[in-house]
C-alpha cells in the first residue's frame, strides 16, 4: 500500500525539483524551484571535482576536497568581510533587495486567490519574519555564494519554523539515484563540544530531503555547481593584492617618514689613525647618555632617544670647513596611483556605484551617476530573482501542506521592490513615449489599433481581445460611477440609467443596462410570440376568421354593414358580456348558431369558386 504521509506526498512532489500543473485548457505552469532549467545536465559537477580529478589526487575522497576547498574559500570570504568597503559592499546589496514599497511591503503577494494570499502573508511575515529575517539571509547568500534554511513542517500547519544552517556544516548532495538523476538531498555534518570547558567533541550527522531545505544560491558560474558562486568571488584576488600594497606602502612610509640629519664634523690636523676614535667619541656624547643604575651601581650608556640612528656622520678637513649640521627632508607626500588602481578594480568588481560608498569625485556628472545606478540596479534585480525563486519553493511547500492541489498550489507570484527610481523613470518613459506615438497614429489615421498593438506593444491576437473586452468594461464601470455621482443611481443594483440624452428622447426614465436589451426576466404579461399561429376561418385570433372583411362585403348591401351579420363570434361574445344578457338570450345564440353554419357554408363555397379559377 502507497505510503500517504505528508513527507512522502512532498518527497514525491520535489523528486524532478521542476513542478508542473495544468492551470487550464491546454496550458501548462512550470515552477522550477531548484532552478534545474538554468544549466544543463551534463553540466551538474562541481568545479572542485574537476579541478581535482585525475591530478595524482585521486586517493582522496571527492567529497572531502570539495569541502576542504569551500572552507578554504570561506576563511578568505571571512577575511574580506572584514574590509571596510567590502563589508559595505554586502550591506548595500542587503539594504537595497529588502526595500519597502510605497505601501511599506518588504515582499509583494500576488494570487486572485484571497485564500491563498492571506495563507502566504501569514507564512512569510508572522512565521518567517522577512520584514527582519531577510536582510542577514542576503547578506549571508551574497557573503557566501550559499545560504540554507531548515523547513520545520506540521502535517497540520504546514511550515512553523525555520532554522538557518552554517554553510561549513551543510553538502548538497545530487545524482545518487540512477533511476532519478534529478534527485536531491542534503547532507548536515555539525560538530558540538559537549561543554566549553571540556575538549570532546560529538559529530552529528543528518540527512534531509529537498523538501525539508530551501537552498539560496547565486547561479552565475556553472563552475561552481551544485553550489552558488559568492558576489565578492570576483574581488577576491584583487583584495589580496591590495592588502599586500596596502602594508607595503604602511612599512614604506614608517621606515622613510623620519628627517634624516648630517653631521659635518672638522677633525682639523687629526692624523688620519685618530680620526675614527675621534668620530666614535663624538657620537657617543650625541646619540647616548651615562646612566648610572642606583640599585646596583652599573655604568651604562644607554640610547638618546631624541636623536635617530640613522643620521650621518661625516668628517671634513681643510679650507674653511668647520663642524656644520644639515638635515635631510624626510618622505614626502606622494600620490598612491598604485593604490588607487586596486581600488578602482576592487570597486568595479563589487558592481556598486563608487558614490554609494562615498567616493563621489570619480563621479563626472549626475547622467554618469545614473547609469551606474541603472546598472546596479539590474544587479539587485538578479539577486531578488534567486531569492524570490527559492520564497516561492517555501510558499509551495506551506501551500501542499494545508491541502492545496494542482493549479492552485502555483496560483501566486511573489515580488520585491526594485531599488532604483531611476530604474522606474526609465520604463515610465519609454511607456510614455509609446502611448504618445499610438496617439498621434490614431488621431491621423496613418495605421490601424491592431497594427498599432501588434508592432508598438507587441500584443498577440489573444492579448489585443482580451484588452478590447477590458476597455469595454472600464467604459461600463465609468458610466456606473458617473451615474452614482450625479444621479445617485446604481445601474448595477436598478438596471436602469437616468438622466442621460437618450432617456429624456425616449421620453422614460430608465432603460437596461445588459447588453442583452429587452424587459424583466419573463417579459411582459401577454408579450411575445403566440403559442399557436392563426388558422384561416377560426376565431382563435383577430386575423383568424376573415381577415380581408370578404364576408362582410359579400352580404351588406350598402356600405353600412349589417350588425347582426357581419359581427364575428369573438366580437360577439366580448359585446355580449359587456351588455349583461339574460336568460331569455339563449334564443339568439341559437339564431347565431344558424348564422355560423351559414357562413361556414359560404365560405366553403368561396373556396369552391377560387379552386375554379
Amino acid at each position: 500500500m502507497a505510503d500517504t504521509s505528508l513527507k512522502s506526498r512532498l518527497l514525491r512532489l520535489f523528486s524532478t525539483n521542476v513542478i508542473v500543473r495544468n492551470v487550464g485548457g491546454k496550458k501548462l505552469k512550470v515552477s522550477d524551484t531548484s532552478r534545474t532549467q538554468s544549466y544543463k545536465k551534463g553540466n551538474l559537477i562541481d568545479r572542485y571535482q574537476k579541478i581535482f580529478t585525475g591530478a595524482g589526487l585521486s586517493g582522496y575522497s571527492d567529497a572531502l576536497m570539495t569541502k576542504s576547498v569551500r572552507l578554504n574559500l570561506f576563511k578568505d570570504y571571512e577575511s574580506m568581510d572584514s574590509d571596510a568597503i567590502i563589508s559595505s559592499a554586502l550591506d548595500i546589496y542587503a539594504d537595497e533587495s529588502t526595500m519597502k514599497s510605497e505601501y511599506g511591503d518588504v515582499l509583494t503577494i500576488n494570487t486572485d486567490d484571497d485564500n491563498v494570499k492571506k495563507i502566504l502573508h501569514n507564512l512569510f511575515y508572522d512565521i518567517l519574519n522577512i520584514e527582519f529575517n531577510l536582510w542577514p539571509w542576503i547578506r549571508n547568500m551574497c557573503k557566501y555564494g550559499d545560504f540554507f534554511l531548515q523547513l520545520k513542517i506540521d502535517e497540520r500547519y504546514g511550515i512553523t519554523n525555520v532554522i538557518p544552517l552554517s554553510v561549513y556544516d551543510v553538502s548538497r548532495i545530487e545524482g545518487i539515484d540512477p533511476e532519478n538523476p534529478e534527485y536531491v538531498k542534503f547532507l548536515l555534518e555539525s560538530s558540538t563540544s559537549e561543554h566549553r570547558y571540556k575538549a570532546e567533541k560529538s559529530a552529528t550527522r543528518l540527512e534531509l530531503e529537498n523538501y525539508e531545505v530551501a537552498h539560496f544560491r547565486l547561479l552565475s558560474d556553472s563552475n561552481y555547481l551544485p553550489y552558488g558562486k559568492s558576489q565578492i568571488e570576483g574581488a577576491r584576488k584583487i583584495y589580496k593584492q591590495l592588502t599586500l600594497m596596502e602594508d607595503a606602502m604602511l612599512i614604506h612610509r614608517i621606515m622613510r617618514a623620519p628627517e634624516k640629519r648630517i653631521f659635518k664634523l672638522d677633525i682639523g690636523n687629526i692624523p688620519p689613525a685618530e680620526v675614527d676614535n675621534y668620530m666614535q667619541q663624538v657620537i657617543n656624547k650625541m646619540k647616548k647618555a651615562p646612566v648610572v643604575d642606583e640599585t646596583t651601581g652599573d655604568y651604562n650608556l644607554k640610547y638618546n632617544m631624541q636623536n635617530i640612528t640613522e643620521d650621518f656622520f661625516l668628517p671634513v678637513r681643510g679650507g674653511d670647513s668647520g663642524t656644520n649640521i644639515e638635515s635631510l627632508p624626510g618622505l614626502t607626500y606622494e600620490a598612491t596611483e598604485d593604490i588607487e588602481y586596486l581600488k578602482n578594480k576592487l570597486l568595479s568588481s563589487l558592481r556598486i556605484p563608487k558614490a554609494f560608498l562615498g567616493f563621489e569625485d570619480q563621479i563626472g556628472s549626475k547622467a554618469t551617476l545614473a547609469a551606474e545606478d541603472v546598472r546596479f540596479a539590474r544587479t539587485i534585480e538578479r539577486i531578488q530573482r534567486i531569492v524570490l525563486s527559492e520564497l516561492t519553493k517555501i510558499g509551495i511547500v506551506h501551500l501542499y501542506a494545508q491541502g492545496y492541489q494542482d493549479a492552485d498550489l502555483i496560483n501566486f507570484e511573489l515580488d520585491l521592490t526594485n531599488p532604483s527610481t531611476i530604474y522606474e523613470q526609465e520604463k515610465i518613459e519609454l511607456w510614455n513615449q509609446k502611448t504618445s506615438l499610438a496617439e498621434s497614429m490614431l488621431r491621423d489615421g496613418i495605421l490601424s489599433t491592431s497594427w498599432i498593438y501588434q508592432n508598438i506593444f507587441g500584443f498577440s491576437e489573444d492579448e489585443i481581445k482580451k484588452q478590447d473586452q477590458e476597455i469595454a468594461f472600464d467604459y461600463k464601470q465609468k458610466f456606473r460611477r458617473s451615474q452614482i455621482e450625479n444621479e445617485g443611481n446604481d445601474p448595477a443594483q436598478s438596471g436602469e440609467s437616468q438622466g442621460t440624452p437618450s432617456d429624456l428622447a425616449m421620453g422614460r426614465s430608465g432603460h437596461e443596462l445588459d447588453d442583452k436589451g429587452g424587459s424583466e426576466r419573463g417579459g411582459q404579461p401577454g408579450a411575445g410570440r403566440p403559442k399557436e399561429p392563426n388558422k384561416y376561418g377560426k376565431d382563435s385570433g383577430a386575423r383568424g376568421r376573415d381577415p380581408l372583411g370578404g364576408h362582410d362585403k359579400k352580404l351588406g348591401a350598402t356600405s353600412a354593414p349589417i350588425i347582426d351579420r357581419s359581427l364575428a363570434l369573438s366580437h360577439y361574445d366580448s359585446l355580449k358580456k359587456s351588455m349583461k344578457f339574460n336568460k331569455n338570450d339563449k334564443e339568439m345564440i341559437t339564431e347565431m348558431s344558424e348564422l355560423e353554419l351559414e357562413y361556414k357554408n359560404e365560405v366553403s363555397s368561396l373556396g369552391n369558386d377560387k379552386s375554379n379559377d
